[in-house]
Parts: C-alpha cells; sequence; structure tokens
C-alpha cells in the first residue's frame, strides 16, 4: 500500500492564482548557474552542493573555458581541476566526482549527458536534485528540483508540507496545474533566495502575501483560512 502524502493547504483555485503571479512577474525564468552545454550544467550543478550559484560561477568561469567537455576535463585531471574550484565547498570531493562522471559519461555514454533520471543519478555526485536540474534546464522536462529554498516553501507556507524533499517534490508535481509547471521549480527557487528567505521572509514585498497561510508572516496581511477538503494519494 503505497503511503499517502501530506496535504497542501491550497486549493485549485489558489494554486492557480499564485502561479499565474509568479509568471506575471517573471515570464521566463532562468537557472542562475552558468554553463555553455548540457555537460557543463551537470559539473555546475554538481559543483554547486552548499556552495552559492555566485561562487560556482566564478571557479568555472576559467575552468569551462579550458574543459567544456567530458574529454577536456578528464585530460585535464584531478590536480588541476582542484586549483579551478578550490574556493568552492568541498572542493577535493567535488573535483574527484567531476573528473569521474567525466570518465564514466565516456565510457559508458559516449560523451553525451544522458537524458534520463535513472541513468543522471549514476553518475558520480549527481543526486536526484542535480538530474531533476539538468532535465530541466538541458532538456526541456519539467521537474521539480527540491532545493533547500524549495523544501522551506513548501513547509513554511503549507505548499507542499513534507518531512523530506522527496515527499515535497511529490506533492508539487502532483498539485501544481501543468500549465504552469515547467518554469514552477525556478519560480519557488527565486521566491526563496529573494523573498521568502530562511531567517525573516520579506513579506511586504511578496506577490503572494495575501493567498500565502504560512503562520511566519513578517506583515500584517491576514492569513486565509480554506477548509481542506481531501488528501493527495500518495
Amino acid at each position: 500500500m503505497k503511503k499517502k502524502l501530506p496535504r497542501s493547504r491550497y486549493n485549485n483555485d489558489e494554486l492557480t492564482e499564485i502561479f499565474s503571479r509568479f509568471r506575471g512577474q517573471i515570464p521566463e525564468p532562468k537557472g542562475e548557474l552558468a554553463h555553455v552545454n548540457p555537460y557543463t550544467l551537470v559539473v555546475a550543478v554538481a559543483l554547486s552542493a552548499q556552495a552559492t550559484d555566485i561562487g560556482v560561477n566564478r571557479a568555472t568561469k576559467e575552468l569551462f573555458k579550458v574543459a567544456d567537455t567530458p574529454e577536456k576535463m578528464l585530460a585535464l585531471g584531478e590536480d588541476r581541476v582542484r586549483e579551478y574550484i578550490k574556493t568552492i565547498g568541498l572542493y577535493r570531493n567535488k573535483a574527484k566526482n567531476v573528473v569521474a562522471l567525466s570518465k564514466m559519461l565516456i565510457e559508458e555514454f559516449g560523451g553525451v549527458v544522458p537524458q534520463t533520471r535513472e541513468e543522471l543519478v549514476r553518475l558520480p555526485g549527481v543526486g536526484r536534485k542535480t538530474a531533476n536540474v539538468v532535465l530541466s534546464m538541458a532538456f526541456g522536462q519539467a521537474t521539480m528540483a527540491v532545493d533547500t529554498h524549495i523544501l522551506r516553501i513548501g513547509n513554511r507556507t503549507g505548499l507542499a508540507p513534507g518531512k523530506n524533499p522527496d515527499e515535497v517534490e511529490a506533492i508539487l508535481m502532483r498539485i501544481i496545474p501543468e500549465e504552469f509547471l515547467y518554469h514552477a521549480h525556478h519560480w519557488l527557487i527565486l521566491h526563496g533566495r529573494y523573498t521568502c528567505v530562511a531567517r525573516k521572509p520579506k513579506c511586504d514585498a511578496c506577490i503572494i502575501a495575501d493567498l500565502c497561510k504560512s503562520r511566519e508572516k513578517s506583515c500584517d496581511v491576514p492569513v486565509p483560512v480554506v477548509e481542506l477538503k481531501q488528501e493527495i494519494p500518495g
């Protein structure tokens, strides 16, 4: 028997309004990690774990000038990769993974980044979140890459009150109206990064403050009360 997922606190009309506003604010959101092809995107996202996009972009700016393919990265070698990314947290282990995933891409995928989650997560240093980002940004697939921002928003607002990233991902993929699904993870990440921030959400600047049901609001917009009628099946 499949586990039932927690319920979102928002009905379909509210969800449509929330994501309509996000779309109105940023019609075509873009990821902030710099890359030049699917391979460099895989590397950049893998490097971004426990690091900022700005920090990763600063390091990869020079790295990608000399190694923008698996073959070039493998030829560069782990020691030299370390020198390029030493300003990034956990850089030693990340350099090892970048070289290892490059080798696997060459040996098992002909140097081409695979287009399925199952294949992507086999690459060293690539987890489900990284795979979802790559599938979305490189291959145009509708995915939900749950990072710390989306995990926080899902629980703080009651949009997707999951116990872990997998639950939050599953809830969001089921409740977000299809017309918004492709861009939804970017909207939510940007919202968490710049508005619904960790320490004190900027509710006075939030475009969905009147719809938000969080108990942590930092402004006087009232919390709407809507009766919940059904659970989302797991």
